[in-house]
């Protein structure tokens, strides 16, 4: 309805004065009417007249030719303040956002875990926030494809690899079941802080870890399974996965595809060596990307022993996301740590398959810590756990509640890391994400328990939004009227920290509601039944592209 408004207003703008105008149309104060535009301004630029002069006759055309504007008012230097009509209004609540991606296809690649290590908090945030951007681009008429990438091959798993072999007493794959299966994710994490140490501490494990770090290479271009290097290595390289789907499953995020480290690197190995010469060049050895030529940094894709770095891991993963999809769109969400790096992985596939990078769009967070926290390592084990947060957030909703409470828990930490802007670092408040008053998650689940239970006991399923509004009723239709454009603006963006936000006013422009407007036996109980019932749906959906549920009782 907006953009047909703004196309009857920039016609009327040119039928006066003869211009091409773009007419865009934005929300005001409240006390201003219902939209506002500047386009006057611009013409008065074009024009050379007073600006309130055109503000005057453009108004007079809207009010006179538009039906749903019930008021069209000059304000200020030439701004034109609308108002419409009650009817155009709850029409407006009642719309859906467009799907501006129909028939696109969409690959979101977000939560990217390693094998061999312990879920951090950093994963915890992107598979949130990587579920909700992937659910605002279905919600655009996309075909989404969710997809994880995770190195299960690489130094890591080699200084891994050493640890558990030493602490076994040699290649004993028969020993790894007296690891309880509860404690094999915190055993695996534990063996790869050792590992690490004693990369850096020993000149002698050093160059075992390096062994075996080929040694995980040629059982993958073997396809061995049945050494006990091999068997050590697969068995526990399962353990990490059963872990990860365990969690994910627990924070109701799933994926389509895992791709491994080990898959892509074939793959990357033999891209890069093709472009040698034309993109890549050969230095000691290695063969590097020279990137100071384009403004950015050099880097090894391929190290002097002859195996992928990172950097070629993932031209090799680009290039199997285009073999699997042919995506017209890529979106990657990970740390912010990696913005230089992945300008120059970008730019070097720009060089021979131009189409990929345009349609990649890299998207990047901080670092999340506890309040009153600092940044820590998981190279030294002193780093806050995925399941630490969820820990601390169930421990601070039974402190409050007195009751333990999956839902309002997994709403209190989605709703937390999701309500500030992606981008900067996340401080975590456990107490404030659990309160049920304020900006929250469970506060807004609460909001819609509530709703359900005003409808619960009414049969509303005929009722409709009758006749012309009362003051109250209208300002809980203006903001209801909002939702299409606040989530059309997030998938714009792929920021959905804009809903959060309408959800957040749209629940108070509810209580001011409730406070004002009897519902239950008043004689507009119709329409505010049904208004009761667009409020509730309307939380529900915007929470629920969030990945919060949205309980009918709490």
């Amino acid at each position: 309805m907006i953009s047909i408004l703004q196309d009857q207003i920039a016609n009327i703008c040119k039928s006066l004065y003869g211009y091409d105008t773009e007419v865009e149309l934005t929300r005001p104060e409240v006390q201003f009417g219902d939209l506002t535009t500047n386009v006057c301004l611009k013409l008065a630029k074009q024009l050379n007249m007073r600006p309130q002069e055109i503000a005057e006759a453009v108004s007079r055309s809207i009010a006179e030719t538009i039906p749903i504007i019930a008021e069209a008012k000059v304000a200020g230097p030439g701004f034109i303040n609308l108002t419409l009509a009650d009817e155009a209004l709850i029409q407006l609540a009642d719309q859906e956002p467009t799907e501006k991606y129909k028939g696109q296809v969409v690959v979101a690649e977000y939560s990217d875990p390693n094998p061999f290590k312990v879920l951090h908090a950093g994963h915890l945030y992107t598979s949130i926030v990587g579920d909700a951007i992937a659910n605002l681009l279905e919600v655009a008429g996309a075909e989404v494809h969710r997809v994880n990438f995770g190195g299960d091959v690489g130094l890591h798993v080699g200084r891994t690899m050493w640890a558990i072999i030493d602490r076994l007493g040699g290649e004993y794959p028969d020993k790894l079941a007296d690891v309880p299966e509860a404690d094999r994710p915190s055993w695996l994490s534990e063996v790869y802080v050792i590992g690490n140490n004693a990369y850096e501490d020993s000149e002698e494990a050093k160059a075992q870890i390096i062994d075996y770090n080929k040694k995980v290479y040629d059982l993958h271009n073997n396809n061995d399974h049945e050494s006990p290097f091999a068997q050590i290595y697969w068995t526990t390289r399962q353990w990490s996965y059963d872990y990860f789907n365990e969690f994910y499953d627990q924070i109701g995020v799933h994926f389509e595809k895992y791709y491994p480290e080990s898959e892509t690197a074939p793959l990357g190995l033999e891209t890069v060596k093709e472009h040698i010469g034309d993109v890549y060049e050969q230095s000691d050895g290695a063969v590097i990307f020279n990137g100071e030529k384009y403004g950015l940094h050099t880097r090894v894709f391929i190290n002097s022993e002859g195996l992928p770095t990172y950097e070629a891991k993932d031209v090799g993963l680009i290039m199997k996301k285009w073999q699997d999809y042919k995506f017209d769109q890529s979106v990657v969400i990970t740390g912010n740590d990696i913005i230089d790096y992945m300008k120059v992985v970008l730019r070097s596939v720009e060089m021979f398959m131009p189409k990929l990078p345009k349609r990649t769009k890299h998207l990047t967070h901080g670092i999340v810590k506890l309040a009153g926290g600092k940044k820590m390592s998981s190279r030294k084990g002193n780093f806050l756990k995925a399941a630490d947060v969820l820990d601390y957030a169930a421990q601070a909703n039974e402190a409050l509640t007195g009751k333990q409470d999956r839902v309002a828990v997994l709403g209190a930490v989605k709703y937390a890391f999701l309500k500030s802007r992606l981008g900067g670092d996340i401080i975590y408040d456990p107490k404030e994400s659990v309160s049920t008053e304020g900006n929250s998650g469970p506060y807004l689940q609460y909001a819609h328990a509530r709703a359900r239970s005003i409808l619960r006991n009414v049969d509303n399923s005929n009722e409709q939004i009758l006749g012309q509004l009362d003051d109250s009723e209208r300002l809980l239709v203006r903001k209801l009227s909002e939702s299409a454009e606040v989530i059309e603006r997030s998938i714009d963006e792929l920021l959905p920290h804009h809903i959060c936000t309408y959800l957040y006013e749209l629940a108070q422009a509810f209580n001011r509601f409730y406070e004002n407007s009897r519902v239950i036996g008043d004689p507009r109980e119709s329409t505010r039944l049904a208004l009761v019932q667009l409020y509730a749906d309307r939380l529900k959906s915007g929470l629920n592209l969030l990945g919060i549920d949205a309980p009918d009782h709490m």
